[in-house]
C-alpha cells in the first residue's frame, strides 16, 4: 500500500513539473525573454514581458539566430515607438540622466555616464564623427558646460562611450537639453529621438539602464492588458 502511494505522488509530481514551462531569457541579458516563433527558419520572437502567450507587437522584433546579429534581427517599429514614446515621457526622471545634467555644468563637464558628454548649446549644431548632423541627439561635444548648458545624450549600455566622448550614433537613444545650472529645459529637458539608433550591434543588442527599463516594461505590460 505505501509503495502504492508513494509512485502515485511521484507521477503527480512529474506531471505537475511538464504542465510549467520554462521560459528562457537571452543570454548575456537574462531581461531579455526568447520565444519560439510559428515562423520557418527556426526562429524565435525576442521580448522584455515574461508573459505567454507572447504579443507580437510588443516584442522587440524577431531573429533566426541566437545571439541576435544585426542581420539576423527583424525589428519591431512599433516597439522602438513604444520605447521613444516612454522615454520621452521619463529620460529625465532616470538618476543616471540627471548624475549627466550635475556632471555636465560642473567644472570637469565631462560625462562618465550613459550618454557621453555634451553638446554646447550656442544655436550652431556640430558635426558627429560620422560627418552627420541632427541636433541635440547626436552633436558632437566639448569636454565641458561653462555653465552655458547644452545637451546630455542617452545611450545604450552595451558600449559606453570613451571617457570626454558621445556615443555613437548608432547606440544613442535620443538627447536631453541641460540649463546652465544643470536643469533640464522646460522640467523634462524636450526630449529628442536621435533616429539612428539600432536594436542590435555587434556590440549586442538592447541595453537599459534599470530605471528606464522597468517604466517600459510598466508601459509594455499596461499595453499588453489592453
Amino acid at each position: 500500500m505505501f509503495a502504492t502511494r508513494s509512485i502515485g505522488r511521484k507521477a503527480l509530481n512529474i506531471r505537475r513539473w511538464t504542465q510549467a514551462r520554462f521560459v528562457s531569457s537571452l543570454e548575456g541579458n537574462p531581461h531579455i525573454y526568447v520565444f519560439p516563433s510559428e515562423g520557418p527558419n527556426n526562429s524565435h520572437i525576442l521580448s522584455l514581458l515574461s508573459s505567454e502567450p507572447v504579443n507580437p507587437d510588443l516584442a522587440i522584433g524577431v531573429t533566426n539566430k541566437l545571439p541576435p546579429t544585426p542581420d539576423s534581427l527583424t525589428e519591431n517599429p512599433k516597439f522602438l515607438g513604444i520605447l521613444q514614446e516612454v522615454f520621452a515621457k521619463h529620460a529625465h526622471e532616470d538618476p543616471d540622466a540627471q548624475s549627466q545634467a550635475q556632471v555636465m555644468v560642473s567644472t570637469a563637464g565631462a560625462n562618465l555616464y550613459t550618454g557621453g558628454v555634451l553638446m554646447p548649446n550656442r544655436g550652431n549644431r556640430r558635426r558627429t564623427e560620422t560627418g552627420d548632423s541632427s541636433g541635440g541627439a547626436s552633436g558632437q561635444g566639448g569636454a565641458g558646460g561653462g555653465g552655458k548648458g547644452g545637451w546630455i545624450h542617452i545611450s545604450d549600455s552595451r558600449r559606453p562611450p570613451e571617457f570626454g566622448r558621445i556615443a555613437w550614433p548608432e547606440d544613442i537613444f535620443g538627447s536631453l537639453e541641460v540649463d546652465g545650472n544643470g536643469q533640464f529645459v522646460g522640467g523634462d529637458g524636450k526630449y529628442q529621438t536621435s533616429g539612428t539608433y539600432r536594436m542590435v550591434t555587434r556590440n549586442g543588442i538592447l541595453g537599459l539602464t534599470p530605471f528606464l527599463r522597468e517604466k517600459l516594461v510598466q508601459r509594455l505590460q499596461q499595453l499588453d492588458k489592453q
